[in-house]
C-alpha cells in the first residue's frame, strides 16, 4: 500500500518507525528514521519490507523498530510504502543477522539477502495464518526408530525437547543410512510439538532427505504437509511458499541448503547439520560466513539444540567437543567394529604388494584387481573412486610427495616458473611470500620437486578392459549417479559423487591418493580422509566380504584413520598439530585482499594487539577473483593470524576500517573474508 502527499497524516500510536534500507554500502549500513502515515500505521510492523525514499530515490528496506521520538533533528522524509505486512524479519532474525555481520566483517543489508528469500505475492495469500493443527507426545522421550545402538541420543532428545541448549555431534557409523536415521530422529522432535531445522550440502542430499522425512512422518499428504523442502531448484514462487509454511509454523520439519541455516521457527526444537566439512556451506557472497559457524553461533544466541553430523569429523567439530561445547553421541561399544569393511592400504613405493598389472599398462595394483574380481565373482558391484581433475598443481617432494610447504610460515610452496630442465625455479611461499632458495623436504630431506597433476581420465577405459562383459558407469561431473542396482557392475566415481549401491557395495578401489593429499590446501589431508570413508561407508561390512583397497602408505596418520575407523582421533591429532602451528581451528586466519594501496592503507590504519601476526602481502591465490572490484590489477592478499580471544576486537578494527574507506571517494575497496577455506 503506498499515500500520497495529500493523504499523509503521521501515525497517532509510534509514528517514527526505524528502517534499514539494503543499500549495499559499508558506511551507510545503518538505520534511519521515517515518518509514518496513519494509514500504513498497523502494516508497518517491525520485521515488514517497506519501500523508503533515499537519496532522491526508491530502495527496499525493512522496518526494525517504532518510537515515538527520534534523534534526528531535521525533517523526516515519509515511509513510502509496505511491500508486505508480512513480518520476515523476526527479532530472534535481526539478532542472528548483526552477529553474523559483526563477526564477518560485513553488512547486514547482504546477510539479510542470504536470509531471507525475495517476496512473492501470490505465495503469501496461498499459506493460510493461524496455528497449524499438530499432535503433541506426551510421555518421556523414546529412543527413535533406528537409534537403539545410540542409547545416549536419549538424553540428548530429553535435553532438546525441554528447552535445554544441548549441542551433540554424531559420527554416523559405516553402512547406516543417514538420511533414515536423520529423519526418524526428527519426526521424534515432531512429535514433541517442536519444529526441526536440518541443513545439508547441495540438492542431491536435499531430495534423498526430505524423501526420507516424508517417509518418516507417514508420507503421502501428511508427509507434503509437515515437510518442507527450501532448496532453489523448485523455484522462487515455491521456495518462498515453504519459506513462509516454517516461519508460520506449518512446516514441522524443514530441510534445505546453507541458506536455510537462518530460518525463523517459532517453535524451534533442534537444529540439524550434517556434512559440515563440505565446501558447499562456504558462502559465496559476502560476507562469505560458513553455515556451519552460523548454526554454532545460533545455538549460542538463542538456545536452540544443535546436532552436527557426518560421516567424517573435521577439526572444528573437534574442538566442540574438546572443549566441552558439544558433546558426543556414541554408539554401543563394538558396532563400528562389526559395520566397517576391511580396509588394507598399499602404496607404489612397496612393488611386493601394490605392483600392477598387465605389464605396467595400468594404474591399478594387483591387489585392488583382485579385490575387485572376487566382489564381481560374488555378483556384488564395485565402487572406483578417482579424484577429480583440474586440481590446480601443486608442488610435492619429488620422493615421498609430501607437499612443500615454507620454513616460516608453514604456507604452500609456489613457482615462479616451471624451468624445461630444472622443473620449478623461483620459489616463494604462496602465504607470506618468503623466497625459499634451498628447499628441502621436511619428511625425506630430499630436495627434489615435482608438480602434482592429477590424471584420472582412462581408469574407465583400463577397466573395460580388465573386465570384459561386465558394466561400467561413471558418476561425476553433471551426470551424477543416486543409485545403482546390485550385481555386477563397475562404479567409476568422483569423490562426492558415489552412489549408494542397493545392498551395500563389495568392494572400492580408492585411487590415485596424493593428487588429493598433494593438493596446497590446509584441507587436503581432512578432505581426502572426508572423501574416504564416504565411499568405504558404503561397502558391505567385513563380516559379509566388504573390503576397501587405499592407494596410500598404511603407515601415515590419515591412512590409519580409514585402517582402523577412526576419524575422531585423526581429528583430535590434527587439532593438536595446528594447534601447534598456528592454523584454523586453534586461531582465527582473517584474509584482506585488495590492491597494493589498499592493502597498504589498511595497515597504516590497522590497530591491532601485538598477539595478532601480519603475514604479507603476497599475490591472491591462483583461480581467485575480487568480484566487484572492477579495475584492481594484480590484486594482493594479507593475513591476519588472531586468536579467538582476540576476533571480536579485531574484527570490530576492521569493520572502522571498511566503513572508512567506504565513505571516501577516491579509497579503492577491499575484502575481508573470516577463515577462507584457501587460505593460499
Amino acid at each position: 500500500m503506498t499515500t500520497t502527499p495529500a493523504t499523509r497524516v503521521a501515525a497517532a500510536d509510534a509514528p517514527v518507525a526505524r528502517v534499514l534500507p539494503l543499500l549495499g554500502v559499508p558506511h551507510l549500513d545503518r538505520e534511519f528514521d521515517y515518518l509514518v502515515p496513519e494509514s500504513l500505521s498497523d502494516q508497518a510492523r517491525p520485521g515488514t519490507r517497506v519501500r523508503v525514499r533515499f537519496a532522491g530515490r526508491l530502495v527496499d528496506g525493512f522496518v526494525v523498530g517504532r518510537s515515538t521520538e527520534t534523534d534526528h533533528r531535521g525533517e523526516l522524509a515519509w515511509l513510502e510504502r509496505v511491500v508486505s505486512p508480512e513480518p520476515v524479519l523476526t527479532p530472534e532474525l535481526l539478532r542472528l543477522v548483526e552477529l553474523v555481520a559483526a563477526r564477518w566483517v560485513g553488512m547486514r543489508s547482504d546477510v539479510l539477502r542470504l536470509a531471507i528469500p525475495p517476496r512473492h505475492a501470490a505465495a503469501e495469500k496461498s499459506v493460510p495464518d493461524g496455528d497449524p493443527p499438530r499432535g503433541v507426545t506426551a510421555g518421556p522421550v523414546e529412543i527413535p526408530s533406528g537409534w537403539a545402538d545410540h542409547p545416549m541420543v536419549a538424553r540428548f532428545l530429553e535435553a532438546a525437547t525441554v528447552g535445554v541448549p544441548a549441542r551433540g555431534v554424531w559420527t554416523v557409523p559405516p553402512g547406516r543410512d543417514w538420511a533414515q536415521s536423520l529423519a526418524s530422529l526428527a519426526d521424534s522432535v515432531r512429535r514433541r510439538g517442536l519444529q526441526v531445522l536440518v541443513i545439508v550440502p547441495d540438492q542431491r542430499d536435499v531430495d534423498r532427505l526430505t524423501a526420507a522425512c516424508r517417509l518418516a512422518v507417514g508420507g503421502g499428504a501428511a508427509g507434503r504437509e509437515l515437510v518442507a523442502d527450501l532448496s532453489a531448484g523448485v523455484g522462487p514462487s515455491a521456495r518462498y511458499r515453504r519459506w513462509l509454511r516454517a516461519i508460520r509454523g506449518h512446516a514441522r520439519i524443514v530441510v534445505g541448503t546453507r541458506s536455510a541455516v537462518f530460518t525463523p521457527l517459532p517453535e524451534p526444537g533442534l537444529i540439524v547439520l550434517h556434512d559440515d566439512g563440505d565446501e558447499s556451506f562456504v558462502e559465496p557472497r559476502a560476507p562469505y560466513p560458513h553455515t556451519r559457524e552460523v548454526a554454532a553461533q545460533r545455538s549460542a544466541l538463542d538456545g536452540t539444540p544443535l546436532l552436527l553430523t557426518s560421516v567424517d569429523r573435521t577439526p572444528e567439530v573437534a574442538e566442540y567437543v574438546r572443549s566441552g561445547w558439544a558433546h558426543e553421541i556414541r554408539p554401543e561399544p563394538g558396532l563400528v567394529r562389526a559395520l566397517a569393511p576391511r580396509v588394507v592400504a598399499f602404496t607404489d613405493a612397496d612393488p611386493a604388494q601394490a605392483r600392477d598389472v598387465a605389464g605396467g599398462r595400468t594404474r591399478l595394483p594387483a591387489v585392488a584387481v583382485t579385490m575387485a574380481r572376487e566382489a564381481i565373482e560374488v555378483d556384488a558391484p564395485v565402487l572406483v573412486q578417482v579424484p577429480r581433475k583440474g586440481y590446480i598443481p601443486t608442488l610435492l617432494c619429488g620422493s615421498c610427495r609430501t607437499p612443500a610447504r615454507c620454513r616460516r610460515c608453514n604456507g604452500p610452496l609456489r613457482a615462479g616458473r616451471m624451468d624445461a630442465v630444472y622443473g620449478p625455479v623461483d620459489l616463494a611461499c604462496g602465504w607470506c611470500g618468503a623466497p625459499e632458495p634451498g628447499f628441502r623436504c621436511v619428511a625425506c630431506g630430499s630436495r627434489a620437486l615435482r608438480a602434482g597433476v592429477v590424471g584420472a581420465g582412462r581408469t574407465a577405459e583400463e577397466l573395460g578392459r580388465m573386465f570384459p562383459g561386465v558394466r561400467v558407469r561413471t558418476s561425476g561431473g553433471r551426470e551424477v549417479l543416486d543409485a545403482v542396482p546390485a550385481g555386477p557392475a563397475i562404479v567409476v566415481s568422483t569423490p562426492g559423487a558415489e552412489p549408494v549401491a542397493d545392498g551395500g557395495y563389495g568392494a572400492a578401489l580408492l585411487l590415485d591418493s596424493w593428487a588429493l593429499l598433494g593438493r596446497p590446501d590446509l584441507r587436503a589431508v581432512q578432505n581426502a580422509l572426508r572423501y574416504w570413508i564416504g565411499a568405504a561407508s558404503l561397502v558391505r561390512p567385513a563380516a559379509d566380504g566388504g573390503r576397501v583397497f587405499l592407494s596410500a602408505d598404511s603407515g601415515s596418520p590419515v591412512s590409519q584413520a580409514l585402517v582402523r575407523w577412526d576419524p575422531q582421533g585423526w581429528a583430535e591429532r590434527e587439532l593438536a598439530d595446528r594447534a601447534e602451528v598456528g592454523f584454523p581451528p586453534a586461531v582465527h586466519m582473517v584474509a584482506v585482499d585488495g590492491s597494493a594501496a589498499a592493502l597498504a592503507g589498511v595497515l597504516d590504519e590497522l590497530r591491532i594487539p601485538d598477539q595478532v601476526e601480519v603475514l604479507g602481502p603476497v599475490d591472491l591465490p591462483p583461480g581467485e577473483e575480487l568480484p566487484g572490484h572492477d579495475g584492481i590489477e594484480d590484486p594482493e592478499r594479507v593475513l591476519l593470524r588472531v586468536p579467538p580471544s582476540l576476533l571480536g576486537e579485531v574484527s570490530t578494527e576492521l569493520r572502522a576500517i571498511v566503513v572508512g574507506r567506504s565513505g571516501r571517494r577516491h579509497a579503492d575497496p577491499v575484502r575481508v573474508r573470516l577463515d577462507p577455506v584457501h587460505i593460499g
